[in-house]
């Protein structure tokens, strides 16, 4: 019998789960102090970490076994944080190719370092609160 929340309704994930989602946004936070740490971008060592790549490809796998509980939102969370990092970077590199861009591309970059440690903190802090996140329409 599964354990139902009380104030949701919905069921609640094992302990496993819990812990397999602080390890997914700890392999994520790795990427991005690699990135604060290094001459990459935060947002680059981000997507070309080999912590975050893991992390997604846990995300995929995992899906099916928190669906209908409050970590499918965080599975989500951080799988839109990666795909929509990737194109945005893929924008300001294309903006960085032409001479004017570079003027608009470096700075996305460097916003888009900051989205992402907001997305890791957010999501991360939320699920030490054992909440859900906001999921688009």
């Amino acid at each position: 019998m599964t354990d139902i929340d009380g104030k949701t309704l919905s069921p609640l994930p094992s302990s496993d789960l819990i812990t397999l989602t602080h390890i997914i946004y700890a392999l994520h936070a790795f990427s991005v102090l690699t990135g604060i740490t290094s001459a990459a971008f935060i947002v680059t060592a981000f997507l070309s970490g080999w912590p975050s790549i893991i992390a997604v490809i846990i995300n995929y796998v995992k899906r099916d076994a928190v669906r209908g509980t409050f970590l499918d939102s965080h599975f989500s969370w951080q799988i839109r944080t990666f795909w929509w990092s990737l194109l945005w970077v893929i924008v300001a590199m294309v903006m960085i190719a032409t001479f004017i861009g570079v003027v608009i591309g470096v700075p996305l970059l460097l916003l888009l370092g900051l989205w992402v440690i907001y997305r890791i903190a957010r999501g991360w802090i939320a699920l030490g609160n054992r909440k859900a996140l906001p999921m688009p329409d």
